[in-house]
C-alpha cells in the first residue's frame, strides 16, 4: 500500500506539513516494498486550486492513504471519489520517520 505524508522537509528528520495542498514536500511511502520517494510540491505557491492539484500529484502515484496535518474543504469529495483516506495528524512536531514508524506497525 501507498501512504503520501505531506512534509516540511526531504528527509526522514523533518517534520508532518500542516497543510496538504501547500506542503512543502510528498513523502509516498510503500508499506509493501519500503520504499520511499520524496517529491516537491509544485503547487505550494500557486494562487489557486494548490489542492486539488496536489490531490492530481498523489493520486498519479497511486496512494491508497495521505497523512497530514488538514486538509481544505474541497478536498474531502475529491478523495472520496478517488478511494483515497485521509488521516490527519494534529501533532506538527511528528518526524516523517516516526510516521513510517507507525505506518510500519499498523501492517
Amino acid at each position: 500500500m501507498k501512504v503520501a505524508i505531506t512534509s516540511t522537509g526531504n528527509n526522514l528528520e523533518s517534520t508532518i506539513d500542516q497543510r496538504f495542498g501547500r506542503c512543502a514536500y510528498f513523502v509516498v511511502y510503500d508499506t509493501e516494498n519500503k520504499a520511499m520517494e520524496f517529491i516537491p510540491n509544485p503547487n505550494k505557491d500557486v494562487e489557486e486550486g494548490a489542492g486539488p492539484a496536489s490531490v492530481q500529484l498523489v493520486a498519479s502515484r497511486n496512494v491508497n492513504k495521505i497523512v497530514s496535518g488538514e486538509f481544505g474543504m474541497k478536498i474531502k469529495p475529491l478523495l472520496d471519489s478517488l478511494k483515497i483516506q485521509m488521516i490527519v495528524l494534529k501533532e506538527p512536531e511528528k518526524k516523517i520517520k516516526d510516521i513510517i514508524e507507525m505506518l510500519n506497525h499498523r501492517n
